[in-house]
């Protein structure tokens, strides 16, 4: 009788299969993702430990100890050398060491927090610039987290079907954005320009990509690390200050304490997901913030100097480049190679931290 009433419960002997979309991810064969290519970009100009002496009140052994950071590098804005142009020319060389034109490419992923304007996305405009077809584009925002988070969206992306070709960039020039006075010397001895960049592909090799990830925000330690442009962008209780305006502000000690505890948990996290130790790990790939936060992981999970990759002295903490300009030397050096499990960690503002765990 209910049949009767409700015919449209009824159900006919192949409905058990799903609607025609859940019929077709069924029937996609198993594949894997790899990364095929890397590549990276660093501005010719510099500004030392030295430099930063004339400018404000520091010296050069001061700054190595606090972060480990001799040298840094600087976009010429005025020249034209700005964010879309690093990312372009790393983009470019990832594609040459991958072996792949612009027009292979599915999409475009730009992570970076110095975009070239509001609208279009800095993707949009390296997309023009590399010449890629109208493959999807756009930018990616998490600090120096970006690139991590990217690498799982991309991954994600391929592995589920949609696609099969990814370009990835990590690319900023924070050093417009520092105060090189003594007001602004605890954040302005940290940054430097720079992009990275990977090509990500799928395979039918399906033990390859992500073996486990995590991504984290934590939306109540904005005001750790922020831009003001406007008189409201200013935390509560902080008074406006218009010579602060366009200047990265940043609580140093209050960041220092969030990385330092934070770093460890991601690294436990990610591995307890993996069912992995820290033995297990080949090498990791870490955002480069401060010598001090790389050196506690690496005390606290017993590695070895050779796994823990460090750049941070001769390029600074490039913020969304950081991982993939890692990734770039050591696949340049021969020290990341198939069959390796490689982990990407990184942690900014936000607050945002994510992890990649992968299965080279």
């Amino acid at each position: 009788m209910t049949h009767a009433l409700c015919p449209r419960l009824l159900l006919s002997p192949t409905a058990s299969a799903g609607t025609p979309a859940q019929q077709g991810r069924q029937s996609r064969p198993q594949q894997g993702v790899e990364i095929i290519g890397t590549g990276q970009f660093l501005p010719s100009g510099t500004i030392s430990n030295h430099d930063l002496s004339k400018l404000m009140d520091t010296n050069h052994d001061w700054i190595v100890q606090r972060t480990g950071i001799a040298n840094r590098h600087r976009a010429d804005l005025a020249s034209g050398e700005t964010t879309k142009v690093l990312a372009a020319n790393a983009l470019r060389a990832a594609m040459q060491n991958a072996g792949i034109t612009a027009k292979d490419l599915d999409v475009l992923i730009c992570a970076t927090m110095t975009p070239e304007m509001t609208c279009p996305a800095t993707a949009n405009l390296v997309a023009n610039d590399v010449g890629m077809a109208h493959g999807a584009s756009f930018d990616l925002v998490a600090a120096c987290s970006g690139f991590v988070y990217g690498l799982n969206v991309a991954h994600d992306l391929i592995k589920c079907g949609t696609y099969r070709t990814i370009g990835l960039v990590g690319a900023d020039t924070l050093t417009r954005l520092m105060d090189y006075t003594n007001a602004g010397r605890g954040t302005a001895i940290l940054f430097g320009d720079g992009a990275g960049a990977a090509i990500l592909r799928a395979t039918p090799d399906a033990t390859k990509g992500i073996i486990s990830q995590a991504m984290h925000s934590d939306g109540t330690g904005w005001k750790d690390i922020y831009v003001p442009n406007t008189p409201h962008d200013f935390p509560s209780g902080i008074a406006c200050d218009a010579t602060k305006f366009g200047h990265v502000q940043m609580n140093g000690a209050s960041v220092f304490k969030f990385a330092v505890g934070t770093f460890s948990e991601l690294i436990q996290q990610t591995l307890d997901k993996a069912g992995l130790q820290a033995s297990d790990i080949d090498m990791f790939v870490c955002h480069q913030s401060n010598s001090r936060i790389l050196q506690a992981a690496r005390e606290r999970f017993g590695l070895p100097e050779e796994k823990l990759y460090v750049n941070i002295h001769r390029v600074g903490n490039t913020v969304g480049a950081s991982v993939p300009l890692c990734l770039d030397d050591l696949r340049q050096a021969g020290r990341i190679k198939p069959g390796m499990k490689v982990l990407f960690l990184a942690f900014g503002g936000g607050l945002t931290w994510a992890s990649s765990l992968w299965q080279m």
